[in-house]
């Protein structure tokens, strides 16, 4: 199973932009940070944002449920990767109960993946 889970802080300002497809997708780095532990910062990317991703800014607190990705691609004539977080959803903080069923939302994905088969 492949599911994040992130609160955190928009450490640059995010960027938008159109792929050769004529997908849409945003890129921002999200500073996280465990008890008194140095922040942490991960790379995400969120294909198609909703109207939420227009109005994100540095220093706005989000809630990031998606997935883990490697990806592998050519760059100056040799291989190179990037690990980031896919978001499937973005929540600013401020809008608590939005965020609150983001949360809940995954963790009963994980449960309900997690569950045994039922026996018929």
């Amino acid at each position: 199973m492949n599911v994040v889970l992130m609160q955190g802080t928009l450490s640059r300002d995010p960027e938008t932009r159109s792929l050769p497809s004529g997908d849409i997708v945003m890129s921002f780095d999200l500073a996280t940070r465990f008890a008194d532990e140095p922040a942490v910062s991960a790379p995400v990317v969120w294909f198609d944002p909703s109207e939420v991703g227009a109005a994100l800014a540095a220093g706005d607190a989000v809630v990031v449920v998606g997935r883990v990705r490697r990806r592998f691609f050519r760059s100056g004539g040799s291989t190179q990767s990037r690990t980031e977080v896919v978001a499937q959803r973005v929540v600013p903080v401020r809008h608590t109960k939005r965020a609150q069923a983001a949360v809940e939302q995954a963790i009963a994905g994980i449960v309900a993946a997690s569950a045994p088969p039922r026996s018929t």
